[in-house]
């Protein structure tokens, strides 16, 4: 049973987030009123996930992010922005946390990012001790619009990833929510021709109109072609949908703080902070994704 410290100096906002991740989860949860009193908790038994906030005494979220990744980066930690920290959010981001989750989406997204990051934690510490002596490797995947597959082949990377020792255990943590944040644009957006819009409106929808169109000649048939060559140097990524691409400028900015509120850009923002190099082509299917050695 994984346990969840939720660091906030609102007494309310500590009992909202934990009645939100209360449901349909199997969950423990710990309390903290700032940093500082969380990182001592830290020290005495380590979380599976922290959950802060950004703005609080003592010790706020951004510190708190960098002496969790420095002593435990084990540990992830996912922020809870308000209206007006973009900034400082944006900062958390490049130092270490693993996502962010804006206050005014936590009823729709916090449960659901606390899972997918306990899903890339829990498989980095299994992987944790693998170590092999491997200068490269390179693989195809071709992958049918199985949401499965995502999962299954982020961590058959990663794997590699921690053997040829590439970046440190947040860093991995990191590479993994980039990833499948790019395969799930590839699968839903791409294949799938799926709005962000009618997920943000109607997530049932959402996922209603995916298993129909799967099932679809027309939408069903498309594949997802994954590359992904690594050596000791840098990961290199390269992921292509079959649909019929978009206009990659026509994104929202994702180094500009004030579109971490919108929910279009928030994948994109977290793949352009964890990797290193982020490019598309011009048909608008396909991203190239590129993750430096650590120094």
């Amino acid at each position: 049973m994984a346990t969840v410290l939720i660091v906030d100096d609102s007494p309310i906002d500590r009992r909202l987030a934990e009645g939100l991740l209360k449901k349909g989860s199997d969950l423990l949860f710990r309390f903290a009123t700032d940093g500082k009193e969380a990182f001592d908790q830290i020290e005495q038994a380590q979380p599976d996930v922290v959950v802060t906030d950004l703005q609080m005494p003592e010790m706020n979220g951004l510190d708190l992010v960098r002496a969790v990744r420095a002593h435990f980066p084990l540990v992830p930690v996912i922020l809870m922005t308000a209206h007006g920290s973009e900034d400082i959010a944006v900062q958390a981001l490049s130092c270490g946390a693993a996502s962010y989750v804006p206050k005014s989406q936590l009823a729709k997204e916090l449960l659901n990012t606390v899972e997918t990051v306990l899903g890339a934690a829990h498989a980095e510490r299994h992987h944790a001790r693998l170590r092999e002596c491997l200068t490269r490797n390179q693989w195809n995947f071709m992958l049918d619009n199985d949401p499965s597959l995502v999962v299954a082949v982020v961590d058959h990377i990663l794997q590699h990833v921690t053997r040829l020792r590439l970046c440190d255990e947040t860093g991995r943590i990191r590479l993994a929510i980039a990833l499948e944040e790019a395969l799930l644009n590839a699968l839903y957006h791409g294949n799938l021709e799926i709005s962000s819009e009618l997920r943000e409106s109607d997530i049932k929808a959402y996922y209603a109109l995916a298993d129909e169109r799967r099932q679809s000649e027309l939408y069903g048939s498309r594949s997802i072609l994954v590359e992904a060559t690594l050596s000791r140097d840098e990961a290199v990524f390269v992921i292509r949908d079959e649909g019929p691409g978009f206009d990659a400028s026509s994104l929202p900015d994702p180094s500009d703080p004030s579109n971490l509120e919108r929910k279009s850009g928030r994948g994109l923002l977290l793949i352009h902070t964890f990797m290193d190099e982020v490019r598309h082509n011009i048909k608008g299917n396909e991203i190239t994704m590129i993750k430096r050695r650590d120094d």
